[in-house]
């Protein structure tokens, strides 16, 4: 029986409850391909699961891990347009912090030329989102105003970054300077301090017309008066709840200002939108080899550390993405 070394989870948790451990190779099903992982990113998502406090649980025991970049290794009879020896970025609900990942075919693309593999993992899951959420869900505009909560998280600073590359002018709203400081690089022109301000009043003063898009991975406290900020006819789009808080909405609020409030689920998005999911991951692909957009990376973690490197997304400190190095 041949073995593999992976981050598991035996029981629900704290990061400090996944170990490595060597375990059977996940068997190669029907429709499938294997990829030898190389680089692996680490999202709030994955604390949540390891928690069992995400939408979905995941049975014990279990590889968490949602997104990974790697090389394929072997392919299910009847595949087709993915080969042996194809560098691939790869997604799946868990399974990605192993030496080996074992996903349907559909769930990985070509890595383009020029990208390494650390790159590839931590554009994967943040990037395609914002992107879906800004073109297709928000349908954003040039020259609109965007607001973007979360701003230093994974999801928060691809919605900035590629906010700009639309040519929408960002506010991006954080806990920290330090966060905000690396928003500013990525193209946000106002930053608001969340801890330090009413945000209400702090939107008000900064976007006096009001906003047009409001994206919020975030939730709590920060949803409301982030609502409250949108001009006559604004989008806020609610992409999940890193505060742990889903937040409570006055509807009349919706009503008064004829707001559009929308959601956004990628398994969803993928299965009933294929064809604008497709247009979408083909813009992305073809921005990310041109260098317009590109992860921020702010550390990366020996593969032995997983347990750390959650811990480091599950406490806040992350600003952009983490990786672990296989």
């Amino acid at each position: 029986m041949r073995v593999m070394r992976a981050a598991v989870c035996r029981a629900y948790g704290e990061p400090e409850s996944v170990r490595i451990e060597e375990i059977p190779v996940p068997d190669l099903g029907p429709g499938q391909v294997r990829v030898a992982v190389r680089a692996a990113a680490v999202n709030f998502s994955d604390v949540l699961v390891v928690a069992d406090r995400y939408q979905a649980s995941a049975p014990t025991p279990f590889v968490p891990g949602s997104e990974f970049a790697g090389v394929v290794r072997e392919v299910a009879d009847g595949v087709a347009g993915v080969r042996e020896g194809d560098r691939v970025v790869g997604t799946g609900f868990v399974g990605a912090f192993a030496e080996e990942a074992v996903v349907d075919a559909a769930a990985v693309t070509p890595v383009p030329d020029g990208v390494g593999d650390q790159d590839a993992a931590a554009f994967g899951v943040a990037h395609r989102t914002a992107y879906h959420v800004l073109r297709s869900t928000a349908r954003l505009r040039p020259d609109e105003n965007l607001v973007v909560l979360g701003a230093g998280g994974g999801v928060g600073l691809a919605a900035v970054q590629i906010g700009a590359v639309l040519g929408a002018a960002v506010t991006a709203v954080a806990s920290t300077e330090e966060k905000l400081k690396v928003a500013a690089s990525y193209g946000a022109r106002e930053l608001i301090v969340h801890r330090d301000a009413d945000l209400r009043a702090a939107l008000r003063e900064r976007l006096p017309s009001g906003a047009d898009v409001v994206v919020d991975p975030v939730g709590g406290d920060l949803s409301e008066p982030a609502l409250r900020s949108l001009r006559w006819g604004g989008r806020f789009v609610t992409v999940g709840y890193a505060s742990g808080v889903i937040p409570r909405i006055p509807l009349n609020l919706v009503l008064l200002k004829g707001m559009h409030v929308l959601g956004f689920q990628f398994r969803d998005f993928a299965a009933r939108a294929a064809d604008e999911y497709h247009r979408n991951e083909e813009e992305l692909r073809g921005l990310l080899a041109e260098g317009r957009v590109r992860p921020h990376i702010q550390a990366v973690y020996a593969f032995d550390d997983a347990a750390a490197a959650l811990r480091h997304v599950a406490d806040g400190r992350a600003i952009g993405k983490i990786v672990l190095r296989l």
